[in-house]
């Protein structure tokens, strides 16, 4: 989740990392050892839907697990359904209620999307970009009707802070010639955040109660850095100081999407199940209204 940096950065970076894990509880009651059954002990969301994206593999599959554990109806989108396939029967003999219908990519070699779009943006924003916006509705109504509120998370990275120094290559999202993997990973997780906090903008205006939020889950040894094997190598080396299980990395997605204490709280970026400080990039406010419209233009979604 960290792009490769040497000498003082490398540094900072990893000292970011080893603060977050040994940090002491927040103003949650959690941290960064907390895991997902944890965060939702004695959480009965039994009626609620969730769709999983990229549940498939990695914390995703916890994801699914811990909240199928606590009543929800979960959904898991996923791309290999075979892998999908395999993560739903094994869950299944735990948890008997689950639908299959993974978006999440790090550190690609250069590559368009099936829609001509740099692959990293696509699959890490516009595809959630999409998705929520076809949901969107439904999620108003059913808020509605059930007096209930809906929540919507984006899974982001702290590999936000380490995109293009623009922020966003709007004209040139395409171009191979400046295509860097990092800085395009980290570009398509500052959108992450910055769809979250225009889209509570934007329900906020309509009284909608439905929120949306976005988080840092931690650094996790999972398949996402499969297309790094110097940055794996290093990880698995540094791992017993730096990363988390994939049970402490799911906490901080269950503590959002279920927790009682986040009722109302819309447009916050969490790490380690407490609110934290994304970078001034992402909340930059007319950043996030160009970046709604650039989507827009680029989903044909309403």
């Amino acid at each position: 989740m960290l792009p490769r940096k040497t000498g003082p950065a490398a540094i900072k970076t990893v000292g970011l990392v080893l603060g977050g894990i040994f940090s002491k509880k927040g103003a949650s009651g959690f941290s960064a050892s907390s895991t997902a059954e944890e965060v939702a002990e004695g959480i009965d969301a039994t009626g609620l839907t969730a769709i999983v994206t990229g549940a498939a593999s990695g914390i995703d599959v916890e994801t699914s697990r811990v909240l199928a554990l606590h009543g929800v109806h979960v959904v898991m989108a996923v791309r290999n359904k075979d892998a999908g396939t395999n993560v739903k029967e094994a869950i299944l003999k735990e948890i008997p209620r689950l639908k299959l219908m993974s978006w999440s990519i790090m550190a690609t070699p250069f590559k368009l999307s099936q829609d001509n779009i740099e692959l990293h943006f696509a699959t890490n924003h516009l595809g959630h970009f999409l998705l929520t916006d076809l949901l969107l509705e439904t999620m108003k109504s059913t808020s509605r009707e059930r007096k209930t509120e809906e929540r919507i998370v984006n899974v982001s990275s702290l590999g936000h802070r380490y995109g293009y120094r623009e922020g966003f290559c709007f004209d040139k999202i395409n171009d191979e010639s400046r295509y860097h993997r990092y800085y395009a990973y980290g570009q398509s997780k500052l959108a992450n955040i910055l769809h979250a906090n225009e889209l509570t903008r934007r329900l906020k205006e309509e009284g909608a109660e439905v929120t949306a939020n976005s988080l840092h889950p931690g650094t996790i040894l999972t398949n996402l850095m499969r297309y790094d094997g110097f940055l794996k190598c290093i990880l698995k080396v540094l791992g017993i100081f730096i990363s988390k299980t994939v049970q402490q990395g799911a906490a901080t997605t269950c503590f959002v999407a279920l927790h009682p204490q986040l009722k109302g709280v819309g447009g916050k970026y969490f790490v380690d199940c407490n609110i934290a400080k994304p970078s001034s990039q992402a909340k930059d406010a007319d950043l996030a209204t160009r970046l709604w419209d650039f989507s827009l233009s680029l989903t044909n979604a309403k």
